[in-house]
């Protein structure tokens, strides 16, 4: 209990300061929030979690308890980056999807809500070969042919990188395997901004995808409602503990997911807890949050990411800019040639997309998806998840994400016309 209390007075002490900044609407759902955590607290149960198997099994362990096959497979980026994919094979017929997960997220991602709700899953059951990517430096991905995760040098990277080497060197990979294109890349958060570089940098890769959908599209975020843009005002900072600490990986997630699981995973109310800090960053909506699922989420949450993919962020929140890396005038210079460095052209992307979106995503706003639209020439379709309390990790853990999100992408990716959808240009001028 004393834990807690201490995380909690050192989050309150870190905020306080500037939550008078926030929209009103923001602002008094974090003090819900506050005084849902002490009420919980004040009230604490004895009573344990319910065990859940998947607690203790990696990805691919999780994927044969559900009755699927499954394979593993290493390749290699250009820059010599050892990534693992993880795949529920279909038939020969089979039309391959690739998925890929958010920030310090993983494979895992798309399977925890289980059989019959997990995208994977209902993937796999449609009959598509299903393909789960992990970026270079999370768990999974966690090597390099010469490079050590205690080098500093191993975390040098962003999204960019992921955008320019992860996703080409997968792409190329899954369609030289199947002989064929990639149907439908599927991206949540930080999965579509890698995805959005890719396609802007790289047109030939992109050439081999014939669809691309984006749920919590990151690319402009000035609109962020999350406490989490505060870090923004120290970056240095940041940058300099990690450095000294932890070889500028973003701390270092075994550990961190070593003391989350000894502090959320004694009883329920300290699950509950620990579930509303969350809800603190990426939006309330305990609705949608299964607590007996905390446990598996845990397990896998959050992988490892870099510093730099972080201060990467940062730096389009206060350009508001989808821009390259900043590395200050100097080396702009002799980096790019110019002392600000240059922004992605996502007027170059012909993949058809589909975005998809929520109103109380606390990362992303309506506001900057609607910005997005009017940058990319081929939108078809343009979704706003019909529950109010929708948040940014409900795409891949929502109870209903399945009812909600999944089958408006299996119809598209059937080619159907999503019900009551005529024409994007309405839904996003209806909404001005």
């Amino acid at each position: 209990m004393d834990e807690i209390k201490l995380i909690g007075l050192m989050y309150l002490l870190s905020f306080c300061s500037h939550l008078s900044a926030l929209p009103i609407n923001v602002t008094s759902e974090i003090s819900m929030l506050i005084k849902r955590i002490i009420w919980t607290s004040r009230n604490q149960s004895n009573i344990s979690l319910e065990f859940n198997p998947n607690a203790i099994l990696n990805t691919p362990e999780m994927i044969r308890k559900a009755g699927y096959p499954t394979e593993s497979h290493v390749i290699m980026t250009e820059d010599g980056y050892l990534l693992t994919l993880h795949r529920i094979p279909g038939g020969n017929d089979s039309l391959p999807v690739l998925l890929q997960h958010g920030f310090l997220s993983s494979s895992a991602d798309w399977i925890v809500l289980g059989k019959g709700k997990a995208l994977a899953y209902l993937l796999a059951d449609q009959g598509y070969d299903v393909w789960l990517g992990n970026f270079r430096g999370n768990t999974y991905s966690k090597a390099h042919i010469f490079l050590s995760p205690l080098n500093s040098t191993f975390w040098s990277y962003s999204f960019h990188e992921m955008g320019i080497y992860d996703l080409p060197a997968m792409i190329t990979f899954i369609t030289n395997m199947r002989s064929q294109p990639l149907h439908t890349y599927i991206g949540h958060s930080m999965g579509t901004t890698s995805f959005f570089i890719m396609a802007s940098e790289r047109p030939k890769i992109s050439k081999m995808v014939q669809m691309m959908v984006a749920l919590a599209p990151v690319v402009l975020i000035k609109h962020m409602q999350s406490p989490v843009q505060y870090l923004n005002l120290i970056r240095s900072e940041i940058k300099t503990v990690m450095r000294l600490l932890f070889h500028d990986e973003f701390f270092q997630s075994d550990i961190v997911r070593f003391l989350l699981k000894k502090i959320c995973l004694r009883n329920i109310s300290l699950a509950e807890i620990c579930s509303n800090f969350m809800f603190i960053i990426w939006g309330d909506d305990r609705e949608q949050f299964n607590n007996t699922l905390l446990p598996v989420i845990l397990n896998h949450f959050p992988a490892s990411a870099s510093t730099k993919t972080l201060l990467h962020y940062a730096q389009i929140f206060d350009s508001d800019k989808f821009r390259k890396y900043d590395y200050g005038r100097v080396k702009n210079l002799l980096i790019y040639n110019s002392i600000d460095p240059p922004n992605y052209d996502l007027s170059n992307i012909t993949v058809p997309i589909a975005l998809s979106y929520a109103d109380n995503d606390w990362f992303i706003s309506i506001e900057d998806v609607k910005r997005l639209y009017h940058l990319l020439p081929n939108v078809v379709d343009m979704y706003e998840v019909p529950w109010p309390k929708f948040n940014h990790l409900d795409f891949i853990w929502g109870k209903d994400a399945s009812k909600l999100v999944y089958d408006r992408i299996l119809k598209i990716m059937r080619g159907k016309n999503p019900k009551n959808v005529t024409s994007v240009n309405n839904i996003v001028n209806n909404q001005n």
